[in-house]
């Protein structure tokens, strides 16, 4: 019947999870599918904002086809959202959010796809369109977005050219603020040549990232076959170049607080390996814009594909 059942489990040092769901892909019969969700994980954001996170909760989910390459997906979400575990030097305004936060939203996202491998494109566009409102009970009160495309060029034989935006935004209403959970971050994987939430709003006297209610990202690569390599390897070169930035925080914040809006900027080179275990990257990156409150790095190790 095509039903899935998943149970997922990830144990590591700076991250635990497990995530249980069953999905039905004909719900009645139609190409509708339904699916049901629950889920445990906590993060360790010591070295970035000096908190734990804790996250438990489920949901349920409503896909359908729109038209050819189009889908739609509904979904609503009930968390409880746990800041724990605050260091005593952590910034004051991480501080005052540690406890637990009830979030309950619905959420959308329209999605376009027209490549030609998921794991592996070289042609065609992945475009989406994420809301969530969050409100509906719970403590949380937001509206965000998140909208990009990312598109493959063939350029020659083995030869792949990518270009990739993203853009997003979140809103408070209600009177409430947006919480350090809520906000968005950037570094790493999302902005190479910086390390995790090594970009954006920071508390200039404890060094803690705080997050943003604004980012963009862009990244042009360029990937090409290894010649000294066969090509059954699956062992692929990258030339690439990110930019982006995050910013927008509370005004009450203050001055304590330093939020640059400026372009940050890195290039760098990195190796893929299409290993029998999943896609496995080393990236090296350098920074060619950035500010002296950054958190740079030049080495990054993935595994798994990167959005």
């Amino acid at each position: 019947r095509g039903q899935r059942i998943l149970f997922a489990s990830t144990l590591a040092g700076e991250r635990s999870e497990f995530n249980i769901s069953f999905t039905e892909p004909y719900l009645a019969g139609r190409a509708l599918s339904a699916g049901l969700d629950v889920f445990h994980l906590t993060r360790d954001f010591q070295d970035e904002s000096s908190f734990d996170q804790r996250r438990t909760g489920g949901g349920f989910r409503i896909g359908y086809p729109l038209a050819p390459n189009w889908n739609q997906t509904l979904r609503y979400r009930l968390e409880n959202n746990d800041i724990r575990d605050v260091d005593d030097t952590a910034s004051i305004f991480i501080r005052e959010q540690e406890g637990s936060r009830l979030t309950s939203a619905i959420s959308q996202r329209l999605s376009f796809d027209s490549r030609d491998s998921i794991r592996f494109p070289t042609e065609g566009t992945r475009a989406w369109l994420d809301t969530e409102l969050a409100g509906l009970g719970g403590d949380a009160r937001y509206v965000s977005v998140r909208t990009g495309a990312s598109h493959y060029i063939p350029v020659a034989d083995g030869w792949v050219f990518n270009a990739f935006g993203e853009v997003g935004a979140i809103e408070p209403f209600g009177g409430e603020d947006i919480q350090i959970n809520e906000r968005f971050f950037l570094g790493g994987n999302s902005l190479r040549g910086f390390e995790q939430a090594g970009v954006g709003p920071r508390d200039t006297d404890t060094n803690d990232s705080l997050g943003g209610r604004r980012f963009y990202r862009v990244s042009l690569e360029l990937t090409y076959p290894m010649f000294f390599v066969p090509e059954e390897f699956g062992v692929q070169g990258h030339l690439f170049t990110d930019a982006g930035s995050l910013f927008d925080i509370e005004d009450e914040f203050g001055s304590a607080i330093t939020d640059e809006g400026s372009i940050r900027a890195s290039a760098g080179l990195g190796f893929s390996w299409s290993s029998p275990f999943g896609p496995i990257r080393v990236d090296l990156a350098v920074p060619v814009l950035d500010e002296e409150f950054d958190e740079t790095e030049v080495f990054r190790f993935n595994f798994g594909t990167r959005l």
